[in-house]
C-alpha cells in the first residue's frame, strides 16, 4: 500500500466532492445512472487521480458510467481547474467501483442460505419423530 500523505488526502477529498458536483450538474449522458464518487486516491506528484465510481444501476452500472466518465475527463479536468486552487490538475481515471454490487449479491447470497438453512430445519423438526438433541 503506497504511503499516505496528509495533503494528498486533502486534494482527493476536496476533488472527490467537487467532481460530484459537477457531474451531479453538468453531465446529461444516459449511460450515467445515478453515479456515486466514492473514492479518489492522487499521486504524491499530483500527476495523476484515480476516481472509483459507483452506480446504482446493478447490470453493469459502474462500467458504464466509469467508460462515460473517462470520455468527459478532459472537461472535468479544465472545470475542476477553474475551482481548485492547485499548480496543476492531475489527469484524471476513472474505474468502476464493484464494492457495492458485490456486498448486494453477498446479501442476497446470505439471505438464500439462511432461508435454505430455515427449510431444513423446519423440515429436520417434522420428520424426526419428536426425538429432541
Amino acid at each position: 500500500m503506497p504511503k499516505d500523505f496528509p495533503r494528498t488526502r486533502r486534494v482527493a477529498e476536496q476533488i472527490r466532492r467537487e467532481l460530484s458536483t459537477l457531474i451531479r450538474e453538468e453531465l446529461e449522458d444516459p449511460r450515467l445512472k445515478m453515479p456515486s464518487v466514492t473514492e479518489v486516491q492522487v499521486t504524491r506528484d499530483f500527476g495523476h487521480a484515480k476516481i472509483y465510481i459507483s452506480s446504482l444501476d446493478l447490470d453493469g452500472g459502474s462500467d458504464r458510467c466509469a467508460e462515460a466518465l473517462q470520455d468527459y475527463a478532459g472537461m472535468l479536468r479544465q472545470r475542476l481547474g477553474k475551482r481548485l486552487r492547485l499548480r496543476s490538475i492531475p489527469q484524471l481515471h476513472f474505474l468502476a467501483d464493484h464494492l457495492q454490487e458485490d456486498a448486494m449479491r453477498m446479501d442476497v447470497l446470505i439471505d438464500q442460505a439462511v432461508a435454505k438453512d430455515r427449510k431444513s430445519d423446519d423440515s429436520d423438526e417434522d420428520g424426526s419423530g419428536g426425538k429432541s438433541l
